[in-house]
């Protein structure tokens, strides 16, 4: 007599039939084993189901020095502050698919090198370290991270500080990690609309697109709204004698105000030079908290309208993948920095240095992670290269070497001659372009979720 789980050759059409199938056969001893298999098998089922289960978590820590610290807006001496609009904050969002989990930082700062965002990766845990991405907002009115010189022969750098900052930065990852929770994702681009952002040097010049990724609860709740655009946030300035957060402070607030949980913004390819659009009616620009207000306010309204009728993503794919890059140090400028920075730039005898790039895939959409602050045509062009339906670039990531331009654009027209001198050199953008799109296209393809 055939078994009768096995007559027509294919596996039980539901575990209910299956049971049904094994307690048909007159054994007990097979019964038994069945029903012991049948135990088994469910514990890992339900264990799979758990590990394969989307989750995300985040969290904020306050690092507005107190006392408060001078400000940089740039290379060369920090700016004395005699007060504060909004609190410097660092967050970070964690994501995890599978056995896979992903970090993303942001932090109020005008760029974070990677000699610090390594000190903070050595106190988080259980996300590998290649797996955290740290960016920064690049507002110009919070303290030196670089340890730019002085100008009397010291650097603008309060050490205790940044250690300070390194370990808050790590407190709100582990927390992020922490309180994950079962989530689910709605991911959206589009044209953010009104007065927001500008190209100073072409004014028609930039990438008015708003990437936004949106977790929700179990019950359809955002919870945490990433918005990825391209600005220059110094509506105050450095020489405002105010440490702020600038428009991202009031972003912030918008987002939760309308409903979109915790907000974390991570800049994109805004160099030379998109900056806020806060020209008056006479073509002044109005430097004032309250306009820093207008704007990030605006631009929540803009991610929130965007993403508002997104489809939701349950189950998202997650994956990351990360590989180091040299860049050539060919500015003098440049390579005086990094020799007299007291935060201890490695460098090889070559001049160069080394940088981790990152390419993402979340859901439907893909993300690339630039060292520095790119051209907007640089930005557009990886966009069009890159495989997700939605292409997200993470400016000043994992490192913030200054300004990328590709060789034709660097030293060329009289404007680009501040972005070309604060770069590493002439073939850093060639350089960048040609290892990101490469390494893209190595990786898998983003893959769409479950609706």
């Amino acid at each position: 007599m055939k078994n009768p789980v096995f007559d027509n050759h294919r596996e039980p059409s539901s575990p209910l039939g299956a049971c049904r199938a094994l307690l048909s056969i007159p054994s007990r001893n097979i019964i038994g084993a069945a029903l012991v298999s049948w135990f088994l098998f469910s514990l890992t089922l339900d264990a799979s189901l758990a590990a394969a289960e989307f989750r995300a978590g985040i969290a904020v820590r306050v690092v507005t020095p107190a006392p408060l610290l001078p400000v940089s807006g740039g290379v060369g001496p920090s700016h004395p502050v005699s007060r504060k609009e909004g609190d410097l904050t660092v967050r970070a969002l964690v994501l995890q698919g599978g056995e896979t989990r992903v970090a993303i930082v942001s932090a109020d700062f005008l760029g974070f090198p990677s000699v610090l965002g390594n000190k903070v990766r050595a106190k988080t845990r259980g996300i590998p370290p290649e797996n955290i991405l740290i960016g920064a907002t690049h507002t110009h009115s919070a303290p030196d991270c670089y340890g730019f010189p002085d100008g009397k022969g010291g650097f603008a750098s309060d050490l205790a500080y940044l250690d300070t900052v390194c370990a808050k930065m790590a407190e709100a990852i582990n927390e992020a990690n922490a309180k994950l929770q079962p989530a689910s994702l709605k991911i959206a681009t589009g044209e953010a609309k009104g007065k927001i952002a500008y190209n100073y040097y072409a004014e028609q010049l930039y990438d008015p697109r708003c990437h936004v990724i949106q977790a929700l609860d179990a019950q359809g709740k955002p919870f945490a709204t990433l918005v990825n655009y391209a600005i220059h946030p110094e509506v105050l300035g450095a020489s405002a004698g105010i440490l702020s957060p600038d428009l991202i402070g009031p972003l912030y607030d918008r987002l939760q105000e309308q409903g979109g949980g915790t907000g974390i913004f991570m800049n994109s390819a805004q160099g030379g030079m998109v900056t806020a659009d806060n020209r008056g009616p006479a073509g002044k620009d109005i430097g004032t908290w309250e306009e820093c207000g207008r704007i990030g306010h605006l631009l929540a309204e803009e991610a929130l309208r965007i993403v508002q009728s997104a489809p939701v993503q349950n189950e998202p794919r997650l994956a990351c993948f990360a590989k180091t890059i040299s860049l050539p140090v060919d500015s003098p400028m440049m390579r005086k920095i990094l020799e007299g920075s007291p935060l201890g730039y490695p460098r090889s005898a070559e001049d160069q240095v080394a940088t981790q790039l990152n390419v993402m895939n979340v859901g439907n959409a893909q993300i690339l992670t630039i060292p520095g602050e790119a051209l907007p045509n640089i930005g557009f062009y990886l966009k069009r290269k890159m495989r997700g339906q939605h292409n997200l670039l993470f400016g000043l990531t994992n490192d913030a070497f200054g300004y990328i331009l590709t060789k034709v654009d660097w030293g060329s027209f009289k404007r680009y001659e501040y972005v070309s001198r604060t770069s590493l050199g002439e073939m850093t953008g060639e350089i960048y372009i040609d290892a990101a799109l490469k390494f893209a296209n190595e990786c898998p393809r983003p893959e769409p979720s479950k609706p």
